[in-house]
C-alpha cells in the first residue's frame, strides 16, 4: 500500500455488514445492519471546539509542531456513518493466511507452540500485581493486566485498551499468567478502546461485564458488534481521525495488520491502535497489534511528543508467517525509535502462547537490542504483569 493512501481516509462507502463471532459468540446469529451514526453527542464534540481544546490541534501548533493531519468524527447530526464493504485495501502485506504447504510447513517445524522444553520456564515469567496507584486529575499513569489490556490512567479518566479478562480465548490455550488486576478491584471505567477484533483483543466475556454505558472507541465497521449488546456510546473512527471525551482526545492511527473474527468476514473492520492526549499534551500511544513498517515514523510526525508508546513484542514465529503483523523485539525497538517517544512499555507477551517463540524469548531480545541501540535503560518500562509505572503524579 502506498505512503499516499495510507494519509488518506477512507471515503464513505456500502454498508458494512456487521462482523461475525464465531461459535462461541451466541451473538454471531445475529443479523448485519445499517451502520448507525459513529458517535455519540455525550462522547463527541464538535471539530471547532476540539480545535481549541489544550493539547489538541492549535496547541500542537502553538509548541513549534506541524499542526495534526487529524480529523474529528462528524457530528452525529449530520446522519449515519457508512463503511466499506471491505477493508482489504488497507493491507499493507499479504494476508498471513497458511495454505497447505504453509500448514505443513508449520506442523514440520513444529512452530505453532513454543519447543516443549521451553515450559518450564513459564513460571519465570514476570508476574507481580500490586495495588493500583492513586491518581488524580492530572496523573497519567499504566498498569499492565497482562497481553495487550492495559488500565491507562490519563486527564482523570480511566481507559482501558483491549480488555482480555478471561482465562481462555477461542483456538489458544488458557492464559499462562493469572489477570494482573482483578476485576473487582478496577476503579469506575470511563472508556473503552479497541484496535482490532481478533479474540485475544476483543473477548465478549469481558465486554460484557462493562456498564452499557461506557464509552466505546472501536474501529470503523465495529460498532455494530458494541451496539448489538446493548452500548449506548459508541464511536468509530477511521484512520487519522479523533474525539473528545471530557478534555482527553482519543486519536486513532494505521497499524500493519488485519481483522477477521469467523470465516467470512475478512478484513471486513478496520484495525489500528489509539493515541490518548490529555489538556496538558502527555500522549499515549497504544499499538495494539501490528508488525513493523512505515506507519510508525507518520505516526510521529501526526502526533509528535509522545511520552509513552505501549508496544507488542511477542507472537512473532515463525518470521515467515508472521513478520507482516506482528513485530518481534528488535522491531519493536526500531518502531520505538521511530516514534521518538520518551518511554516505551512492552506488551503482547507473556500471556498467551500463541506462536512459537520460548515464553522468555521475548523480553530477553528486547532488552538485548534496547542495549545494542544504546538507550538509556530508564526508558524501557518492562513491567511485570500487574505492575504500574506513574508518568506524571
Amino acid at each position: 500500500m502506498s505512503d499516499q493512501r495510507a494519509h488518506s481516509l477512507a471515503a464513505p462507502g456500502a454498508t458494512d455488514p456487521a462482523a461475525a463471532d464465531g461459535a462461541t459468540d451466541p451473538a454471531a446469529t445475529e443479523s448485519a445492519a445499517t451502520d448507525p451514526a459513529a458517535t455519540n453527542p455525550e462522547a463527541t464534540e464538535s471539530a471547532a471546539t476540539a480545535d481549541a481544546r489544550p493539547g489538541g490541534p492549535r496547541a500542537a501548533a502553538g509548541r513549534g509542531l506541524d499542526a495534526p493531519r487529524t480529523t474529528d468524527v462528524p457530528d452525529p447530526s449530520t446522519g449515519p456513518r457508512r463503511w466499506p464493504a471491505s477493508f482489504v485495501d488497507r493491507l499493507s502485506d499479504p494476508l498471513p493466511m497458511p495454505g497447505v504447504r504453509d500448514i505443513a510447513r508449520l506442523v514440520r517445524e513444529c512452530a505453532v507452540r513454543p519447543p516443549a522444553h521451553t515450559l518450564k520456564d513459564l513460571p519465570l515469567l514476570p508476574v507481580a500485581p500490586e495495588p493500583l496507584p492513586a491518581a488524580g486529575p492530572g496523573t497519567v499513569s499504566v498498569t499492565w493486566a497482562g497481553h495487550a489490556s492495559w488500565v491507562v490512567r490519563i486527564g482523570g479518566l480511566t481507559v482501558l485498551t483491549d480488555p482480555v479478562w478471561s482465562r481462555r480465548i477461542p483456538g489458544t490455550p488458557r492464559r499462562v499468567t493469572p489477570v494482573g488486576v482483578p476485576w473487582r478491584t478496577l476503579p469506575p471505567i470511563d472508556a473503552v478502546v479497541i484496535s482490532h477484533n481478533h479474540y485475544d483483543h476483543l473477548d465478549a466475556p469481558t465486554v460484557k461485564r462493562l456498564p452499557r454505558t461506557t464509552p466505546c472507541y472501536v474501529p470503523a465497521g465495529l460498532g455494530e458488534w458494541f451496539r448489538r449488546r446493548g452500548f449506548t456510546r459508541v464511536a468509530e473512527l477511521d484512520w487519522w481521525e479523533g474525539t473528545w471525551l471530557r478534555g482527553v482526545r482519543f486519536d486513532f492511527v494505521p497499524a500493519h495488520h488485519w481483522s477477521r473474527r469467523s470465516l467470512t468476514d475478512t478484513c471486513r473492520t478496520l484495525w489500528g491502535g489509539w493515541v490518548l492526549t490529555d489538556s496538558a499534551g502527555h500522549r499515549v500511544y497504544f499499538a495494539g497489534d501490528t508488525g513493523y513498517g512505515a506507519y510508525f515514523a507518520e505516526i510521529a510526525r501526526v502526533h509528535p511528543g509522545i511520552d509513552l508508546a505501549l508496544l507488542p513484542i511477542g507472537a512473532y514465529t515463525p518470521r515467515w508467517m508472521l513478520r507482516p503483523v506482528h513485530t518481534d523485539p528488535e522491531e519493536a525497538v526500531q518502531a520505538y525509535l521511530d516514534l521518538g517517544a520518551a518511554a516505551m512499555a512492552p506488551m503482547h507477551w507473556a500471556t498467551f502462547l500463541l506462536s512459537g517463540e520460548p515464553p522468555l524469548e521475548p523480553l530477553i531480545r528486547l532488552r538485548a537490542a534496547w542495549r545494542a541501540a544504546g538507550l538509556p535503560r530508564d526508558a524501557l518500562w518492562d513491567l511485570p504483569i500487574g505492575a504500574s509505572r506513574v508518568l506524571v503524579a
